[in-house]
């Protein structure tokens, strides 16, 4: 058993943390404050082999494993979760599950723009009435000539407003929940593709964004199918794994950084005469939080060494994500306390991890989705 990153793995954090560090991080605060995604990051990100970086060198990709991915989405977690989320809907979410789907023709249309940032993919499956629930999904797909007529609509669809394609989740009849759905590559310029920012502020992760997308009278052609006719459900379970590792690894940098703050905050905050680190109340706090952080970091380096392995990872990704996404909430919660009134403010980046952290429990699987998928899987089927 072998717990060393190789050479290449190295490079390729290394590279991942300085780009986070000194390109995303600095913008983080403003962004969050306005409400804006620096798209500016995005061709970046291409460059640096980040927004293709397990897909194949003849679509433009960096050909990294899953575990490489893993340590970037872990880097960027660290910096911005809005950030790090752009990167999953885009790279997991739709750059993956073309690679995963799509014919040859689908794939060289599309994957080459996603692996440089000249196209930005959103993944449309939530509904107003379909969440966990992806099987009652209302979006419905009429044949019509030789191809479909999409009209429904979407929430919370992260990339939604400044996406040039999307990966469209619609059902032939409601009637056959699962085995109707269908998968169709939408570029969002189609007449009747219509979005908006989602109302109100969302509690965290402010510099995504969201999008409230209508669709109506959408027509696609046959070839805008991704996989076959019934194959939706499965498309974007499939979907869900890649990007369910990818929240997992951002959790643990969310959880890294609440903890590096808070090393830093207690050995230069001084009260009653002594640094407050030096108290054993303060030294219990930080050592159950780098417990759970090197816990739930290896949770998720063993999900991804899997998936390189070519193994079954569901239950170890839904494992992972549960495990690591609980911990950085009580990371994020025990900074925000070590910080006192200084945790309150956005002056300091606990307050957005804080946050941010709630929404990791909730989207591509909620924590109570994750338990089902754990339980259901360890118990297994009746005989």
């Amino acid at each position: 058993m072998n717990f060393s990153l190789t050479a290449e793995q190295l490079e390729i954090q290394q590279r991942a943390r300085r780009f986070a560090r000194e390109e995303v991080a600095p913008l983080a605060r403003e962004a969050d404050e306005r409400g804006v995604f620096p798209l500016q990051l995005v061709a970046r990100m291409g460059e640096l082999g980040f927004l293709g970086a397990t897909l194949g060198a003849e679509f433009g990709g960096a050909e990294m494993d899953t575990l490489s991915y893993t340590l970037i989405s872990e880097e960027l977690g660290w910096a911005d979760a809005s950030v790090r989320g752009f990167l999953a809907v885009h790279g997991s979410l739709v750059a993956l599950c073309i690679h995963d789907w799509g014919s040859q023709a689908q794939k060289e249309r599309y994957l080459p723009g996603l692996a440089t940032g000249e196209q930005i993919g959103c993944y449309c499956l939530t509904e107003p009435n379909a969440g966990s629930d992806a099987g009652s999904l209302e979006t419905l797909a009429s044949a019509r000539g030789q191809g479909y007529v999409l009209n429904g609509e979407k929430i919370w669809i992260t990339n939604g407003g400044i996406a040039t394609l999307a990966i469209v989740f619609a059902t032939l009849d409601p009637g056959l929940r699962h085995k109707g759905i269908c998968a169709f590559l939408v570029p969002t310029d189609t007449p009747g593709f219509q979005r908006e920012a989602m109302p109100g502020v969302e509690l965290g992760h402010r510099a995504a964004d969201h999008a409230r997308i209508r669709l109506e009278d959408v027509a696609v052609p046959a070839e805008a199918l991704l996989g076959d006719e019934g194959q939706g459900f499965a498309v974007a379970m499939t979907a869900l794994d890649h990007g369910r590792l990818g929240v997992a690894a951002g959790a643990v940098g969310i959880a890294q950084a609440c903890l590096d703050a808070s090393l830093d905050f207690v050995r230069q905050r001084r009260q009653f005469g002594k640094r407050i680190g030096d108290f054993q109340m303060i030294q219990a706090a930080i050592a159950d939080m780098g417990a759970e952080v090197e816990a739930a970091r290896l949770l998720v380096y063993k999900a991804a060494w899997m998936k390189d392995q070519g193994l079954p990872t569901t239950r170890e990704t839904s494992m992972a994500k549960l495990y690591a996404t609980e911990a950085a909430m009580r990371a994020a919660s025990q900074a925000v306390t070590l910080h006192g009134g200084r945790g309150y403010s956005n002056r300091y980046p606990v307050e957005r991890h804080y946050r941010d952290i709630k929404g990791l429990q909730i989207y591509e699987g909620t924590s109570h989705i994750q338990r089902l998928v754990i339980g259901r899987d360890m118990i297994g089927k009746e005989a």
